[in-house]
């Protein structure tokens, strides 16, 4: 009902949408596609570079560069060097087992709650993208198994219905992500997930959330296994170890696939 007041009353504006200012649009961009290159490892952990490399290569200026920078800073991605510019955060063997180590409690958590509540055609597609060889360069192909192998177990963990679990989980295989480009895309081998993928999805639609659980975490420490020896290799043959003496820096231009 509309009072006299309420008549009196002027109109309220309508609320706008306030436009992304253009420096922090180009940032978050910049941030996109370094984040991106920083994970598949086409940026490789120890790499130093400038503010004035990220300038002119992703063709935006101080203020948008330092926003890209500061968001993968406060991520962890990179850190800053005072007067010597950037560098992209090493991979040690401590990152290695610590989350595997996360993810052995997690997974068999996971498959315990999905027991008999997964979509089977949903995880079988899923498998048979993991094991998908497609024509391309080595780093392409660990790109496209790590999606299907992140959607494969994103699946189980969405099926068990808890939200926590479901992000933490989510949060633990986008740092994976790193680890296994660093193991086996600079290794130029791609990895070999043997059948645990297939026996997971017998159990979880079986409802047998025991055996479920109990292959979910043999995954994870053969896997886990597997990415620690790779690991090891390519960072004693990239010599992106964290030296003493500081390294020459490295160039900012896209590189090969590992």
């Amino acid at each position: 009902m509309t009072t006299r007041d309420d008549r009196s009353r002027p109109a309220r504006p309508m609320a706008t949408v306030l436009a992304v200012p253009d420096a922090t649009r180009k940032g978050n961009q910049a941030y996109d596609l370094m984040r991106r290159e920083i994970v598949a490892c086409r940026l490789l952990p120890g790499t130093r570079f400038t503010e004035a490399e990220v300038m002119e290569r992703f063709e935006i200026g101080k203020a948008s560069c330092r926003i890209a920078l500061q968001r993968l800073a406060q991520e962890g991605f990179v850190s800053s060097m005072p007067r010597h510019g950037y560098r992209v955060s090493p991979v040690t063997v401590k990152d290695v087992d610590e989350v595997f180590a996360l993810r052995m409690e997690l997974e068999p958590l996971a498959a315990r709650g999905a027991a008999g509540r997964v979509n089977r055609a949903h995880l079988e597609r899923l498998e048979q993208a993991c094991r998908r060889k497609i024509t391309v360069e080595m780093g392409n192909q660990i790109d496209f198994f790590l999606e299907a192998n992140r959607g494969f177990h994103l699946a189980i963990a969405a099926a068990a219905g808890n939200g926590r679990l479901y992000r933490t989980l989510s949060g633990l295989l986008d740092e994976m992500t790193r680890l296994v480009a660093l193991g086996f895309g600079v290794q130029g081998v791609r990895p070999n997930i043997e059948n645990d993928h297939t026996a997971m999805i017998e159990h979880l639609v079986a409802g047998d959330a025991d055996s479920a659980a109990l292959v979910a975490r043999r995954h994870v420490e053969t896997f886990r296994d597997m990415t620690l020896e790779k690991v090891i290799a390519s960072l004693r043959d990239t010599a992106v170890v964290a030296p003493v003496q500081p390294p020459m820096q490295a160039p900012m231009a896209d590189g090969g696939e590992p």
